[in-house]
């Protein structure tokens, strides 16, 4: 018997490969130092947990309604619009279990087989698969390097945009890169959109993970509410990856198509979590030392590699990756494919990473080599530690 042959389109989390090589790196009784994936090891907010308990005890254990409880979806639709200043109701909010499904429900609510679909390369790789399973055409964007960071390649997106595009999936305070559009940046997609008639996904995920400086939505600016999707989730404000909670911010008739996808994939996110999110959303002031604690962790990070000669890495203000630029000292060490240099690099230092190759499908005139470090699960300590194991190495190791 086969399986269905649309799942030879479906991609994953690459990210989880490199964690398996590290756990069994691990088992063997090495040290690791884990910059690889971009889970949060500080705890969920205690008022959060004990919420969550409460709602439990009080039996909210059983089925709620398909777009969410309703005391959740008005304190997002308030938290939500103010933040980025929109006028937002509870009709405009649809929960998730998670951040992740607005991915996958955008995709089906608003592209069709054949549709283009424009999305960030490299970026989150559930992009690329979401696109190619549900049969779209996918239209990977680039980004170029610049003296601060990394920029859209806004010659390259309007000339897809014109070949046909349905839709745009858009990673403000970007994952890889670690990177945030300047607001003329952000206009130029948005004038994009207006002009091909786009939808457009907003991922943001790490909206409020920033460490200087104020986030702004795409949605909020002129003639773009109407057109966007916004992505929310819990997961990295609240350190609650592992609780699945989130929400899709959409135009009321796109919001009531997710509810019923919601109604068809899931019935409905788990209504003990849903009430905890009412508390996080009442009182976030517990997720204040987790911020402090992770740009304390990115001065580490930033500092570790500039100590290493052949790599370059700016600093950014927002997420918890970093995406240094390794094209030199792989070059020094002899190495000519990037996951050469990450596989040796573990089992020589224990340092553990991701790679650019990672994040989607690499586009044929790239040059460069980067690798990706994720500092929201190593402590400072761990970072200083495992980065001066990698200087050491990069001194006097190489290729095989």
């Amino acid at each position: 018997m086969a399986l269905a042959a649309r799942l030879d389109n479906l991609g994953t989390e690459t990210a989880f490969a490199v964690s398996q090589a590290a756990a069994e790196w691990g088992a063997q009784g090495n040290r690791i130092y884990p910059f690889h994936l971009g889970d949060i090891n500080l705890p969920t907010p205690a008022n959060i947990v004990e919420a969550m308990n409460a709602a439990i005890s009080d039996g909210k254990t059983g089925y709620c309604p398909a777009a969410g409880i309703a005391p959740l979806r008005e304190a997002l639709a308030a938290n939500i619009g103010a933040d980025r200043e929109m006028e937002l109701t509870a009709a405009n909010i649809v929960v998730q279990p998670g951040g992740k499904p607005v991915i996958t429900k955008f995709i089906q609510t608003l592209m069709n087989p054949g549709d283009g679909v424009l999305y960030p390369n490299p970026g989150y790789p559930i992009y690329e698969s979401q696109v190619e399973y549900f049969g779209g055409r996918p239209l990977p964007y680039r980004y170029h390097e610049t003296a601060t960071g990394f920029g859209i390649d806004l010659d390259q997106l309007r000339a897809l945009a014109a070949s046909g595009a349905t839709a745009i999936i858009y990673n403000n305070l970007q994952n890889p890169l670690g990177c945030e559009s300047s607001l003329a940046e952000m206009q130029a997609i948005a004038d994009i959109a207006i002009e091909h008639d786009l939808w457009v996904l907003s991922d943001e995920a790490y909206f409020e993970m920033r460490y200087s400086g104020t986030s702004t939505s795409i949605a909020s600016l002129p003639g773009m509410a109407e057109r966007t999707v916004i992505l929310y989730t819990f997961s990295k404000k609240f350190a609650m990856t592992g609780w699945r909670l989130g929400c899709a911010v959409a135009p009321v008739p796109v919001a009531e198509m997710i509810a019923k996808l919601n109604t068809n994939d899931e019935s409905c996110t788990t209504h003990f979590v849903q009430a905890a999110g009412v508390e996080a959303i009442a009182h976030p002031e517990g997720a204040a030392p987790m911020l402090a604690e992770l740009q304390r962790r990115r001065d580490a990070a930033v500092d570790g590699l500039a100590a290493i000669d052949g790599i370059t890495c700016a600093t950014p203000d927002a997420t918890f990756y970093l995406f240094p630029n390794v094209t030199a000292v792989m070059s020094r060490m002899g190495f000519a494919a990037v996951g050469d240099f990450a596989t040796a690099a573990l089992q020589n230092t224990g340092v553990s990473f991701c790679t650019r190759q990672h994040f989607g499908r690499p586009q044929a005139d790239e040059t460069e080599q980067y690798i990706r470090l994720a500092y929201s699960g190593i402590s400072v300590d761990d970072i200083a530690e495992g980065l001066d194991r990698l200087a050491a190495w990069t001194t006097t190791g190489g290729a095989a």
